[in-house]
């Protein structure tokens, strides 16, 4: 069996994850350009500001208070380390080997098994496990999973997810306000030009939120491979992980909030959906390539 050296898997992924990124800022300039040609520069500029302004304003207190969002969302509760004992020093032990701040730690009443991370940086993170992770997994197991939500505190993934959600934001009210627009404003359509101009910006504006969307969840995708691999780094074990993700397969779907379902350390929902349409690769694939680390 070829044999991955988990750095190398590390690195892979987040070039991808760049590589990823950088196609919806080009899906972001070509969208503007479009626009541009369409309407005047004072129409022009005043649809990329509103546009910047709403997505940035939203996301920006999404940002600062995404702990505190998903935490009330799944009414998770902190945990104490007289009831946690356990808990608290496998997390400890791991802060140190990783090299992390200790995280605050939460406990979410749910007899499925998962977990997520949140927190704008390392200093600013959280940590919260269900019930039933704790209770069913064994200390190598559930090393393995907070290992993988400190890798996603490590990598900033909180940062790099606000980021891609700004610029598919941006995108998504710059193609809303075009669109609408179009009832207000006659343009050039009388001419040939005009009208294929106009015809390849409706198209455009249609298909843009949703390929960058995709893109979105690919690099979901993406960042859960890295996790995986930096947790194998931190904890030199692949088969706590291996474990402990072979029982989340086996386990039951989860009733949480959607919006914060993608945080999870898996489908909470455990749809059937995969591929490009799903926030989370596939579990098999990720056991697959674990047994290779």
């Amino acid at each position: 069996m070829e044999r991955i050296n988990f750095d190398d898997q590390i690195s892979r992924n987040k070039w991808k994850s760049i590589s990823l990124i950088v196609i919806i800022f080009l899906v972001f300039l070509l969208l503007g350009y479009v626009i541009s040609m369409f309407y005047s520069e004072g129409v022009f500029f005043l649809i990329m500001i509103i546009s910047i302004i709403v997505s940035l304003g939203y996301i920006t207190i999404t940002y600062y208070n995404s702990d505190k969002i998903a935490l009330s969302s799944v009414n998770a509760k902190e945990a104490k380390r007289a009831d946690y004992p356990q808990l608290y020093h496998s997390v400890e032990g791991l802060t140190i080997a990783s090299g992390l701040p200790m995280p605050k730690i939460y406990v979410m009443q749910n007899d499925q098994i998962n977990a997520f991370a949140s927190g704008r940086d390392p200093k600013h993170a959280v940590i919260c496990l269900t019930t039933g992770a704790i209770k069913k997994l064994n200390k190598q197991e559930l090393e393995g999973v907070i290992a993988h939500e400190l890798s996603h505190i490590a990598n900033y993934d909180i940062r790099f997810m606000t980021l891609t959600a700004v610029m598919v934001g941006m995108i998504a009210i710059i193609s809303e306000l075009f669109l609408r627009s179009l009832w207000f404003s006659s343009g050039d359509r009388d001419s040939k030009g005009g009208a294929i101009l106009l015809i390849a910006g409706i198209i455009l504006a249609i298909l843009a939120p949703i390929a960058v969307k995709l893109v979105q969840l690919a690099i979901s995708r993406k960042r859960e491979f890295v996790a995986d691999a930096s947790a194998v780094k931190f904890t030199r074990y692949p088969n706590g992980l291996i474990h402990a993700l072979s029982k989340i397969k086996d386990d039951q779907p989860m009733k949480v909030n959607k919006a914060v379902a993608s945080l999870f350390m898996s489908d909470p929902f455990r749809r059937k959906v995969s591929g490009m349409f799903s926030t989370h690769p596939d579990i098999g694939e990720r056991i697959k390539i674990l047994r290779k680390m």
